[in-house]
């Protein structure tokens, strides 16, 4: 069975402590729900946690749905978020599947960042792992997207993380994060849909459901 490997990079540092921390458990929570009532969802997609604090640590490794739990989390520290892409990439290397000349390998993975701030690490090598080629000459990723939570987001530098789908939420509110994770929720749904349904992935943002208005794409 080719798996649709989902790798969600979730920002734990200080200034997401309270009610930001508490949004995002809520959030997950909502997401794996709304998931596990699809069928095909529920056959196709797997779900994996990535939090950066002090630290970039994977919480959850790479799960299927049905088993699926909540992490503890808690916010605290830095940001190193040029760790973090160092730590998803190699997730990537340890547990996707690569299609060889006598296997087809999972899908292409979707990648979902959320941050409320800048990095306190030099992210450059990070986004370069990010952005390395595999040996077919495409890049890892089917559909990678960050989200900047609030004004102290960096945007410019999102964008050099994931060009070509920034999206970003005017504060880091209970309201604005439900409503990114429902949309992260659809487009899981949607590329699911289209894997089962069509035999072809998402690899474009443009393909994913509309974000909701609190989710405006930069």
């Amino acid at each position: 069975m080719r798996r649709l490997p989902v790798y969600l990079l979730v920002d734990v540092s200080g200034s997401m402590h309270g009610e930001p921390i508490e949004s995002v458990k809520n959030g997950l929570q909502m997401l794996v729900a709304a998931l596990r009532k699809d069928p095909q969802a529920l056959e196709t997609a797997y779900l994996s946690v990535i939090t950066f604090g002090s630290s970039a640590q994977q919480i959850v490794p790479l799960t299927e749905l049905s088993t699926f739990q909540i992490p503890e989390i808690s916010a605290g520290g830095c940001t190193v978020l040029g760790e973090a892409l160092k730590l998803v990439c190699k997730c990537y290397e340890n547990e996707v599947t690569k299609t060889t000349s006598t296997q087809k390998g999972d899908w292409r993975p979707m990648v979902f960042i959320l941050t409320d701030g800048v990095p306190t690490d030099d992210p450059t090598e990070g986004i370069a792992e990010f952005h390395a080629k595999t040996s077919r000459g495409n890049n890892k990723w089917g559909v990678a997207v960050s989200c900047a939570a609030g004004p102290g987001a960096d945007k410019n530098l999102l964008a050099q993380i994931t060009p070509e789908a920034v999206v970003e939420l005017a504060t880091a509110d209970p309201d604005s994060l439900k409503a990114f994770f429902k949309w992260v929720s659809s487009s899981i749904l949607e590329t699911s849909k289209s894997i089962n349904e069509s035999g072809t992935s998402t690899e474009s943002i443009s393909q994913l459901p509309p974000p909701p208005p609190e989710v405006q794409i930069v």
